[in-house]
């Protein structure tokens, strides 16, 4: 080994030691005949002091060093002199003396500062990713998803989960996005796909009597990127037999608890149990089937008093059963003007309206008890209304209230976005504190209008709440499904139901879809072979790996957590992928390219 021990351990009871380290300037100081580095490897830093008087070669090599040279130092470790210590350094209270300087490695300036939490536009740091990742913000990021993965591995081995990888080469896997497709070289014209997710693998492990099963899969969707999606992502894969919707929530949700609490003792669950909120009740109430819930701001159902007050808007959609909400914003409305204040409405509408609402009316309740509530529609309410209004929503002095009528969809959409806008303007996102909650009683079913079919809501496996299997032969938009969402600060971290193990009833399912009966055979009849062979009842989950280690490192995209990320375009800049193939390549896969023209300024 060129290092005897690592930076970041160095402390005051190897006082007196003689030692070899190794790693990068982190920092480099020059008093003349003293020369300060400050050398960094993934554990840490420490300060190395080379003396020209005493070791002149060192010196020299410590003189030429700069900013990430790669060096090795060998030397003594002292305390530091009295009033020098460092105390925001795990290693700030000694330091090694040189005596021998070895330069690795020189390096060129970097195009942006390793040792500084700079704000770093991100094209230059996925370009130059080798090197963002040096910064200990990146390591520290990706060094807990080690211990999150590590974690889930020790914690499922120790309750009988067996570790079993599955094909990356496999057929398509219905997930509601594009494939990623594979030409094969031996079969022309066929093609493996991606696996969007293990799904119907895992099933198959428990056809095949493994009962536990796990995996950390890589999985890979093509599709349209945002902030917390990736082509290719990893998820905890996991499927149990003999069990129903209950136990697997209880184990899941234990795993998290432990896992929050020993790989990230800083982070506070909100609440324990996890709540468990009807699908309704979250989509009502806040608009959203992956709901905050760290701050309430909770949708008020006011349809019955807004019918009966003098607002025709509110009047004719109740009468056409449409919903009236209202949203209480605390303290929002404050001192403000009346300028002011319809300035403050104006934008609130106007977000509204990007999510599309036709409106969004207003009551503003002064700060002073005894003033007047301000806004277009008060006049419409009665003093008795009024009362009832303030009384059913919680409403304060100072506070805003904001009115949504449209179809349940739109006031559902609305909803989402104010809530998620007012909890920053208001100050409600604590970065510490994890919400959890579970979302449960799915449809099982959604209309889907421009085809005129229904699509699974989650995936086609999924079985119906017993009691609601009949309805599919009368009712299938009110079928719930056995499917549960576990979710965290407004994400959905992990979600999973329990299966269908009955090959007549899962055959009823693709009429449904809109799949006529040789489609479904042709694209899954190897499954629904195995279900002639004495299937389990089982059930499972996946947890979003990138999601959850996001949520506990408190970074805003999953890309902060993933070594090397794909773009918000699909593309690798450091590596310059996506990129052309060779056309021996291609005539060997039997491809012929027909590309669009480039459109021409």
């Amino acid at each position: 080994m060129l290092k005897t021990l690592f930076c970041g351990d160095l402390r005051p009871e190897h006082a007196g030691q003689d030692v070899v380290l190794a790693g990068w300037v982190n920092r480099r100081r020059d008093q003349g005949g003293l020369i300060f580095i400050d050398l960094r490897d993934r554990w840490g830093i420490c300060q190395i002091v080379v003396d020209e008087e005493n070791a002149p070669d060192a010196h020299a090599n410590a003189n030429n060093a700069r900013n990430e040279y790669v060096l090795q130092v060998k030397g003594k470790v002292r305390m530091r002199p009295e009033g020098t210590s460092n105390p925001d350094l795990a290693t700030g209270e000694v330091e090694v003396v040189a005596s021998e300087i070895n330069v690795l490695n020189p390096a060129k300036t970097p195009p942006f500062y390793i040792n500084k939490e700079d704000n770093i536009e991100e094209a230059v740091r996925m370009k130059y990713r080798y090197l963002d990742l040096r910064r200990p913000k990146m390591q520290n990021n990706i060094v807990l998803r080690h211990k999150a993965v590590k974690f889930i591995r020790d914690w499922l081995d120790e309750r009988g989960f067996v570790e079993v990888e599955t094909p990356i080469l496999f057929k398509t896997t219905p997930e509601g996005a594009r494939d990623f497709l594979v030409p094969s070289r031996l079969q022309p014209g066929k093609f493996y796909a991606l696996p969007q997710s293990p799904q119907q693998l895992k099933q198959l492990l428990m056809v095949g009597g493994y009962e536990r099963y796990f995996q950390i899969a890589r999985c890979f969707r093509d599709e349209d990127l945002r902030g917390q999606r990736q082509p290719e992502f990893t998820q905890l894969d996991l499927e149990m037999s003999f069990v129903e919707r209950e136990d697997v929530m209880q184990l899941n949700e234990t795993m998290m608890r432990e896992l929050v609490k020993k790989v990230t003792p800083d982070k506070r669950i909100m609440e324990e149990p996890f709540p468990r909120l009807l699908y309704k009740d979250a989509m009502d109430w806040y608009g959203s089937d992956k709901p905050d819930i760290r701050y309430d701001l909770r949708a008020i159902d006011i349809s019955d008093l807004a019918g009966k007050s003098g607002f025709p808007v509110f009047v004719n959609n109740v009468e056409a059963g449409h919903p009236v909400r209202v949203l209480r914003a605390p303290g929002m409305a404050g001192e403000l003007s009346g300028t002011k204040l319809r300035q403050v409405a104006a934008e609130l509408e106007d977000m509204a309206k990007a999510a599309g609402a036709k409106g969004l009316a207003y009551i503003a309740l002064s700060s002073d008890p005894n003033g007047e509530a301000k806004g277009p529609i008060s006049k419409f309410f009665t003093v008795d209304q009024k009362v009832e209004l303030f009384e059913r929503t919680g409403a304060q002095p100072g506070d805003l209230l904001l009115f949504m009528s449209d179809r349940k969809e739109v006031v559902w959409d609305v909803t989402d976005v104010l809530r998620r806008h007012l909890a920053q303007e208001l100050g409600l996102l604590d970065t510490s504190l994890l919400a959890f909650c579970w979302v449960i009683d799915f449809p099982e079913f959604l209309w889907n209008e421009d085809e005129q079919r229904w699509d699974p809501s989650q995936h086609l496996f999924t079985m119906p709440m017993p009691e609601d299997v009949t309805l599919l032969d009368t009712d299938p938009g009110a079928a719930r499904g056995s499917q549960y969402d576990m979710v965290c600060n407004g994400f959905e971290v992990a979600g999973g139901s329990i299966r269908i193990h009955d090959r007549a009833l899962q055959e009823k399912i693709f009429p449904l879809i809109g799949q006529n009966m040789e489609s479904a055979r042709e694209q899954f009849g190897h499954i629904l072979e195995a279900f002639e062979y004495g299937v389990p009842p089982h059930g499972g989950i996946a947890w979003g790996i990138d999601r959850i280690v996001a949520l506990l490192a408190g970074e805003p995209n999953i890309r902060e957590v993933i070594a090397f990320p794909k773009s918000q375009t699909g593309a690798d800049v450091m590596s310059g992928t996506p990129s052309a193939a060779e056309p021996g390549q291609l005539a060997e896969l039997h491809i012929k390219l027909d590309l669009p023209e480039e459109d021409e300024e």
